[in-house]
């Protein structure tokens, strides 16, 4: 009898547990979960590539200001540079000066 009690309650345990792995192996693969898991890991995608960029920029900079420093250059900050102009005319409230419609 306490053979078969045994027995029985392994089973039954054992069904639970199998029938609770599957539904959620079922609910991971649901669309929406599986929209969601690739948008998660397109995100941290996103976080480690901005870091090796960042990391890139700082060791440029770095290897920059080393280069400058073995070669007796000035830093860039050391003296007061203006950016330059635009190339060409703001695209908004303002006319190029040149119709092309007009050699035609």
């Amino acid at each position: 009898m306490f053979r078969r009690t045994f027995w029985f309650t392994a089973g039954a345990a054992a069904g639970v547990w199998a029938t609770t792995k599957v539904n959620r192996k079922l609910r991971q693969l649901t669309p929406d979960s599986l929209a969601a898991q690739a948008a998660d890991k397109a995100v941290a995608a996103g976080h480690r590539l901005k870091e090796f960029a960042l990391d890139v920029k700082a060791g440029m900079a770095q290897r920059e200001t080393e280069l400058n420093d073995a070669l007796g250059l000035q830093h860039p900050d050391d003296h007061d540079r203006e950016l330059p102009g635009p190339r060409r005319p703001a695209a908004l409230g303002t006319k190029h000066p040149y119709n092309r419609n007009e050699d035609h």
